[in-house]
C-alpha cells in the first residue's frame, strides 16, 4: 500500500516521539489501541477502550474460557443452597491489591453493589437479590429473594460492564461518579505518572498479582505476565498507524480498519487473531418517532437489509463476514436460534419494505438518519441504509457528524429516526447481557423500545435455571423480538487484531489482553 509522502513523514515523526521519552525494553509490548483512553472507570463507563483498561489492572470473580464456559477466577470454591437462593463464595488465599494489601470479601461485596447499580445484567441480578454480605474476610454470600438462573454467568460477564473487583474504599464511590483511585488486583498496574491523554498509556507488571495455576484459556485460567511493560500508543491517523505497525515499531494493532485486513493477511511477519463470535451490526430505530412508533415500520427495516451489502460497504473481505445471520443472540453462540426469522430468511425485499412503511402510515415525512464520518463500520452502514431508503421513496435527511456528536444526539428522544452501531458478541449473546434487547421503555438505551411481553420473557429467561427450558424461552423471546424489532441486525463480522509474529501466546478472546504473551 503506497502512502502519501506527508503521511510517511508523520509516521517517522511519530516514531521519534514515541521512543524518545522511555528507554527501549526487550520485554515491552507496544500496542496501537482502538481509541484514546479518556475514562478510567470501567463501571461508570461501558466503552470498550475503558473495558480493555479494566482487564489490564483488575480481576474478576469468574471468567469465561474459550468455549464460553464460566470458570472461577478470584473465587476458590462456592456452593448453592438446596432452594437455590443462597450462594456462598470463598476467595482464593493470598490475593492482594496492587498496593500490597489483602483482598477481602467486603471489597467484593462493595464492588458487586456498585456494578449492580450500573450494568444491565447487574440490575437484573440485583432485582432478585435480597441481601449480599461478607461472612468473614474470605467469604461472602448472595441471598436471593427468588431463584435466579444465570448467577455465575452474570458474575463472569466478559464485556461491558465487566464486574471488576475494586478495594472497598474505591467501590464506595457513587456509581455515577468516576473513581480516582486505580488500585486493582489484576496482572498489571496503571502508571498514572506516565499517562499522556491523547498519546500514551503505560502499564507495568503487578508484583503482587497471584495467577491461577491452570493454563490461560480465553479470559479464564492463569493470567501469567511474561513482559515487564505494556504501552498503548494512540495513533489517530490509521495510515500512520499502519506504517508504524508494519515497520515493527508497534507489536499489536488492536483494530485495523477492514480495508487493511487483506494486505496485513499477506504479510508473513504479521498474524491476525479473531474471536469465535465476532461482532454484530445494528440498525437502531427511534421507537418514539413516527413512523417507527409503529411495529410495521420497524419490520420494514428488516426487508431493507442485505447483510452482505452492509459488510462489503464497510470493507470486510468475504472471509471476515459471517453468512447471513438471523439470530438476535449471535450465530455460533449457545443461544443461536432461527425462531421468528422465517419472514426475513429470504433476504432483502424492497417492495415489501415500501408496503409495510405505507401500512404504518408513512406519507413522505422527513426521516432523519444520523450519519457519522467515523468509525468506518458505522459510517458505511449509515450510507447503505440512506441509499436503500431512497430506493423505496423515503424522504431521507442524512445528518453528518462525528461519532462523539452522534452519541450526544442519539440520547435525545426527538430529532432523529435511525442510527447505526455494532457490538462484540460477548455483549450480545444472551438476553441477560444484551442491553439493546431491553424493551423497558424509558429505561432502555437510546431508541427506547417499550414492550411488556418482551420484558416478561427476559425476566423468565434469567429466572430459569434449566438449560432446556431456557432454550424454549429463547425461542419465544426472539420470536417476540422479530415482532417488536428493538433493532435490526445488519450483519455479523470479524474484525481481527493484528500482531507481529515475534509474539507468542496471544489469546483470541475479542479483548486485547496482554497476559500469556512472550516477545522474542
Amino acid at each position: 500500500m503506497r502512502l502519501p509522502a506527508t503521511r510517511l513523514l508523520s509516521a517517522c515523526l511519530f516514531s521519534a516521539a514515541a521512543f524518545s521519552a522511555v528507554p527501549a525494553l526487550a520485554a515491552t509490548i507496544h500496542m496501537i489501541p482502538q481509541g484514546d483512553l479518556k475514562i478510567l472507570d470501567p463501571i461508570q463507563n461501558p466503552s470498550y477502550i475503558t473495558r480493555n483498561h479494566g482487564y489490564m489492572i483488575y480481576d474478576t470473580l469468574f471468567s469465561q474460557n474459550a468455549k464460553g464456559e464460566v470458570k472461577p477466577q478470584m473465587v476458590d470454591t462456592w456452593k448453592v443452597s438446596a432452594d437455590q437462593k443462597t450462594w456462598t463464595f470463598t476467595l482464593r488465599s493470598g490475593l492482594k491489591w496492587s498496593d500490597g494489601t489483602p483482598v477481602t470479601a467486603a471489597d467484593c461485596v462493595a464492588s458487586l453493589k456498585r456494578w449492580g447499580a450500573k450494568d444491565v445484567s447487574g440490575r437484573l441480578l440485583f432485582a432478585a437479590v435480597g441481601e449480599i454480605k461478607a461472612i468473614d474476610a474470605a467469604s461472602f454470600a448472595i441471598v436471593l429473594k427468588a431463584p435466579f438462573g444465570p448467577v455465575l454467568e452474570m458474575l463472569g460477564k466478559p464485556s461491558s460492564n465487566v464486574p471488576f473487583m475494586m478495594p472497598e474504599r474505591v467501590a464506595a464511590t457513587d456509581p455515577n461518579e468516576q473513581i480516582k483511585d486505580t488500585t486493582g488486583s489484576g496482572p498489571f498496574v496503571f502508571k498514572r505518572d506516565e499517562w499522556v491523554p491523547g498519546s500514551k498509556v503505560v502499564y507495568v507488571k503487578n508484583p503482587h498479582y497471584l495467577p491461577r495455576q491452570e493454563p490461560a484459556d480465553g479470559l479464564a485460567g492463569g493470567k501469567v505476565v511474561k513482559v515487564d511493560r505494556v504501552e498503548w500508543n494512540y495513533i489517530p491517523d490509521q495510515n500512520t498507524a499502519l506504517t508504524a505497525f508494519r515497520n515493527g515499531e508497534m507489536d499489536v494493532y488492536e483494530l485495523p480498519p477492514a480495508d487493511f485486513i487483506t494486505p496485513l493477511a499477506g504479510d508473513a511477519s504479521v498474524k491476525l487473531a479473531t474471536d469465535n463470535l465476532g461482532n454484530q451490526g445494528w440498525l437502531r430505530p427511534n421507537h418514539l418517532a413516527a413512523p417507527f412508533d409503529n411495529p410495521k415500520a420497524r419490520q420494514a427495516l428488516y426487508y431493507l437489509v442485505n447483510q452482505d451489502e452492509y459488510l462489503a460497504a464497510a470493507g470486510f473481505p468475504q472471509d471476515y463476514r459471517h453468512k447471513t445471520c438471523t439470530a438476535y443472540f449471535m450465530c455460533g453462540s449457545v443461544n443461536e436460534t432461527a425462531a421468528g426469522a422465517t419472514p426475513y430468511a429470504a433476504g432483502q425485499n424492497l417492495a415489501k419494505a415500501k408496503q409495510l412503511l405505507q401500512e404504518a402510515g408513512y406519507k413522505g415525512e422527513k426521516i432523519v438518519v444520523l450519519a457519522p464520518s467515523e468509525p468506518p463500520v458505522q459510517a458505511a452502514a449509515a450510507m447503505v441504509t440512506i441509499q436503500n431508503l431512497k430506493k423505496i421513496g423515503v424522504n431521507v435527511e442524512a445528518q453528518a457528524m462525528d461519532w462523539s456528536t452522534l452519541l450526544a444526539r442519539r440520547s435525545k428522544k426527538e430529532g432523529w429516526h435511525i442510527f447505526h452501531t455494532f457490538s462484540v458478541g460477548a455483549d450480545v449473546f444472551s438476553p441477560a447481557v444484551n442491553a439493546y434487547a431491553q424493551a423497558n421503555c424509558d429505561k432502555a438505551p437510546s431508541g427506547w423500545p417499550c414492550d411488556a411481553r418482551l420484558e416478561e420473557l427476559r425476566a423468565a429467561w434469567v429466572a430459569e435455571g434449566d438449560a432446556t427450558k431456557r432454550k424454549a424461552i429463547t425461542d419465544e423471546l426472539q420470536t417476540r423480538m422479530y415482532e417488536v424489532v428493538p433493532y435490526v441486525n445488519f450483519g455479523q463480522f470479524f474484525q481481527p487484531m493484528a500482531y507481529r509474529s515475534n509474539l507468542s501466546g496471544v489469546l483470541n478472546v475479542g479483548v486485547p489482553v496482554m497476559w500469556n504473551i512472550e516477545k522474542k
